[in-house]
């Protein structure tokens, strides 16, 4: 890997272990939210705080420090570096150093990776599954996975360049919901809008 490569994947990692969702529950003075509801620092949890406002903020800012770091990326280091922005922004968003390497599970992360690649066609079908799921069965994990899962479909269909990539970071994600998974299997996983998705 080239010096640029690698730096790349260090400006990548910088950007994606900014815990969004902590500093915005201590700025909205709303604690720690790794004391909260699962722990995790994602918008999810961070809705279980009753702020509705610093959950769509933190899933915003979540998914725009992947586009950020891949575009900068681009800018400094040529088109080539935006997978391993990519990938430093993936890695940096599950395990921040700053946090003991406990970060999110990576779904909103991962959507703007596809739009700062930018693959539209991805990030379009990434959008419309998440929402419509979550529309539907109101279970944010489901949502989530199943969204990831669609990303390397399509890489594989139209964009086979970045199937092996977008496949690495679909596991990543489920790998990251196993807990939620499991809960899933046992009829327990919360909803949200629910009395349990507020305390789990």
């Amino acid at each position: 890997m080239t010096r640029e490569m690698l730096l790349a994947v260090a400006l990548g990692y910088l950007f994606g272990s900014i815990p969004f969702g902590l500093l915005l529950t201590r700025l909205g003075g709303k604690g720690d939210i790794r004391d909260i509801g699962s722990g995790n620092i994602g918008a999810t949890n961070v809705l279980r705080t009753g702020s509705r406002w610093l959950a769509a903020l933190t899933l915003v800012l979540d998914c725009l420090k992947a586009t950020a770091a891949i575009l900068l990326a681009k800018r400094l280091f040529g088109d080539a570096s935006a997978s391993a922005a990519a990938s430093g922004a993936m890695i940096g968003h599950l395990y921040p150093v700053w946090l003991k390497f406990r970060g999110g599970k990576g779904a909103a992360t991962l959507l703007g990776v596809l739009i700062g690649l930018p693959f539209w066609a991805a990030a379009s079908i990434y959008a419309a599954v998440w929402l419509l799921l979550l529309l539907t069965f109101r279970i944010s994990s489901v949502a989530g996975m199943m969204a990831a899962i669609s990303a390397p479909i399509m890489g594989l269909l139209l964009q086979p360049s970045y199937f092996p990539m977008l496949l690495g970071f679909a596991v990543l994600v489920l790998w990251k919901h196993r807990e939620n998974i499991a809960r899933l299997m046992e009829g327990t996983e919360p909803r949200i809008g629910t009395r349990t998705s507020s305390t789990a």
